[in-house]
């Protein structure tokens, strides 16, 4: 973990989240808080925003104002925090009088740091003098997408918070959200009226999920098929209409699986149920529109099904980021129909009229479905068109996990000719119309406006004539993918021809049309457990766990996620030392549950004769050997290490982070193996990390961490241990 935060904020991270070390971008996230400095951070579901501002808090006086749109999800993070030692409380309409008052006075003494409110109760002026005069200096605003119009989550009650300037003046301002375009950032920041902001956003590829797309075909056998595949592991199935997901539950329902139902259209009191049961593992499928999921925090969700098109792919994004939220191989299907992209768009500019939103609205609304129609209709792999939607690089030639760079889909028989044939026929209409006419003149339709334009005599008129719709559609979709093909926006879109379609026609540019079954026979196998993981031990775990949490009345995943309780059942510990190593293992945790779940461990491996106290995988450690060209930034670290420069002085000259530095060292030491150490860690304190190495092996830093007595940077283990392994 990075040395340049406090030493006592790093100590706190440990103890009460049992982390030795932090995601890309949550400690620049973390430093903004500190220096008082407005920031938006985008990261990805699972990625870790909640830390950003959790952390902070505990180490400075006064309070963080949290602003969050749903009660569940504050109650959520409330009793998260209060497992992990940390107090805090939330002011909503869930609280009867006796609890707000208790929670007021703790917010007025002092008591607590981290307070979680709703946008219309922040906005009471009672409320926001109130936390005010208690030392407010920090304003956290999570969901921070609901505040714009561009978002895919629009909420009006946040455009209240346009006005924190004046509740909370000389306070700092942080916007968190898992999914922004450039737009939506921009909106973020203007209306939040942000000043000067750190702006920070992580990678948005999400490698250890799966994605496949097929035709919906039979809706009910397709999601008993990925059913059937993960027996007893959790999903979510995201349905279009609350009748399709009554149907569709009761369906489900009757053969026998536990499923539940979530939509907007039940009462409070039955979502309640609905929403406990899959957050309790009483259920382990949820049948929902997409009213369910932003206050669900169940890190082991396994699978997230689309039996319906999304209305963006900020939509798709964030709800199949629910997925594998533990970091483990997760799978995501979407079942793609025209006919639900039709009823989406009456649906929107129903609802655009009702509203009496701005034209501009409407276009942008449809001009998202459209981009999420060329996602489920593309060709490209599915990490890179996702990557690539929110303006990232998508470096791998094939990502090992989607249908098509995993091979579940065929080509469309001479494809080449198809796609001549199809950009032929806009050229033939002058590039004046849209995907529907060229769809009529290449299948030979016999309309009047064909006839009308004179396009039954055309030269392409009929070329298609043995495809369906749907599957030239699909073509021209996946031609727009490949840049291969214009659509313009509006309400009206028109394909257009440019330099790359030429080159197609001409026969110098390739592009690849594929097209899927709809059995869903090639669908991957459901994922295993890490590697040495006893898959016996894991489940008696996770019974121990939810008998736990079934005991407390909380949720299982606020005990132990599924990734902690994996590497329990791989590395076996007996005793609390070895379990506290475990990452994820706090120290209130490991005085609340440590020695129910060594008890469980011992019996288990002793009657199996299963070894036991092993340590941290080896391939945790490995680390990408140097290679290539060196990036500008990396070269110029190489050329000061060259000179024997300190970490500091390198900081200095470089601009860059003391933990972007310190990665930097540890390569350049493995790369060039300097003869010694010495201008970087002194002798003495060499010597002693190098004994705790002999003990604890160099696969991971944070038993050596612990070892020292939490007394020696990270940094300073890490350059160590690289120049133990460089020889």
């Amino acid at each position: 973990m990075s040395t340049d935060l406090p030493a006592d904020l790093l100590a706190a991270i440990a103890r009460n989240w049992g982390f030795a070390t932090l995601r890309p971008m949550q400690t620049e996230a973390i430093r903004a808080v500190l220096a008082g400095r407005d920031s938006l951070v985008v990261l990805p579901t699972g990625g870790g925003k909640s830390l950003c501002y959790q952390a902070p808090a505990l180490v400075r006086p006064g309070l963080t104002v949290v602003v969050s749109p749903l009660i569940a999800l504050m109650k959520d993070q409330v009793d998260g925090l209060a497992r992990n030692g940390i107090r805090a409380v939330r002011l909503d309409s869930s609280l009867n009088a006796g609890e707000a008052n208790t929670a007021l006075d703790a917010i007025r003494s002092g008591e607590i740091r981290l307070v979680f409110v709703s946008p219309e109760r922040l906005v009471n002026p009672g409320t926001h003098q109130m936390l005010r005069d208690a030392g407010a200096h920090t304003v956290a605003i999570d969901e921070a997408h609901c505040i714009s119009h561009w978002g895919h989550d629009f909420r009006p009650e946040y455009r209240m918070l346009a006005r924190l300037r004046d509740y909370f003046p000389g306070s700092s301002v942080h916007a968190y959200t898992a999914t922004a375009t450039e737009q939506v950032r921009s909106d973020i920041i203007s209306q939040l009226d942000l000043q000067n902001p750190q702006v920070l956003v992580g990678n948005f590829d999400r490698s250890n999920l799966t994605y496949r797309v097929l035709p919906q075909s039979d809706v009910v056998a397709q999601v008993r098929e990925v059913l059937d595949r993960r027996k007893n592991e959790a999903g979510i199935v995201y349905c279009l209409r609350r009748l399709d997901v009554d149907t569709l539950t009761e369906t489900l329902k009757r053969a026998k699986y536990k499923a539940v139902a979530y939509h907007a259209g039940m009462t409070p009191d039955a979502r309640r149920k609905s929403h406990d049961a899959f957050a309790s593992e009483e259920a382990e499928i949820v049948v929902a529109t997409i009213a369910f999921g932003m206050g669900i925090d169940r890190s082991n969700v396994r699978f997230v099904i689309h039996a319906c098109v999304p209305k963006t792919i900020e939509h798709y994004q964030q709800e199949t980021g629910r997925a594998g939220r533990d970091g483990l191989p997760s799978e995501c299907l979407l079942l793609f129909s025209f006919a639900d992209v039709m009823a989406l768009r009456r649906i929107m500019e129903k609802s655009a009229t009702e509203a009496n939103a701005p034209p501009e609205f409407l276009n942008a609304t449809r001009n998202q479905l459209d981009q999420m129609v060329r996602y489920a209709s593309g060709a490209v792999c599915r990490h890179r068109a996702l990557v690539q939607h929110f303006d990232q690089v998508y470096e791998p030639e094939n990502c090992g996990a989607c249908d098509i760079c995993l091979g579940n889909t065929q080509d469309v028989p001479d494809a080449a000719t198809v796609a001549k044939k199809i950009l032929s026929c806009v050229a033939r209409v002058s590039e004046g119309f849209g995907a529907n006419h060229v769809i009529d003149v290449l299948r030979g339709a016999n309309t009047a406006s064909i006839r009308s334009r004179g396009h039954d005599k055309l030269s392409t008129f009929g070329l298609l004539s043995g495809m369906e719709k749907a599957e030239i559609r699909n073509c021209i979709f996946q031609l727009v993918g490949q840049h291969a093909l214009v659509q313009t926006e509006g309400d009206y879109p028109i394909l257009k021809l440019n330099e790359t379609s030429w080159a197609v026609m001409k026969g110098t540019h390739s592009v690849r049309l594929i097209e899927t079954s709809a059995t869903g026979s090639d669908a991957a196998e459901a994922t295993t457990l890490p590697a040495g993981c006893d898959p016996d031990l894991f489940e008696l775990l996770r019974q121990l766990r939810r008998e736990l949490a079934t005991q407390l009345a909380v949720p299982p995943y606020q005990i132990f996620a599924d990734n902690v309780l994996t590497e329990l059942a791989r590395c076996r510990p007996t005793t609390l030392e070895r379990m506290r190593v475990v990452s994820g293992v706090g120290d209130v945790k490991l005085r609340d549950f440590g020695e129910s779940f060594l008890e469980l461990i011992r019996n288990h491996s002793e009657a199996n004769a299963l070894a036991t106290d092993l340590p941290p995988p080896r391939e945790a450690a490995i680390r990408v050997p140097i290679s290539g060209k060196l990036s500008p930034a990396k070269a110029l670290s190489f050329s000061l290490f060259r000179e024997g420069m300190s970490l500091e002085d390198v900081m200095r000259r470089t601009k860059l982070t003391r933990s972007t530095v310190s990665n930097h060292l540890a390569d350049f030491i493995r790369a060039e193996k300097p003869k010694s150490i010495d201008c970087w860690v002194p002798k003495k304190l060499a010597a002693r990390i190098t004994a705790a190495t002999a003990e604890h092996g160099t696969a991971l830093l944070k038993p050596i961490f612990l070892a020292l007595n939490e007394e020696v940077s990270y940094e300073d283990i890490r350059t160590v241990v690289s120049f133990l392994e460089s020889k």
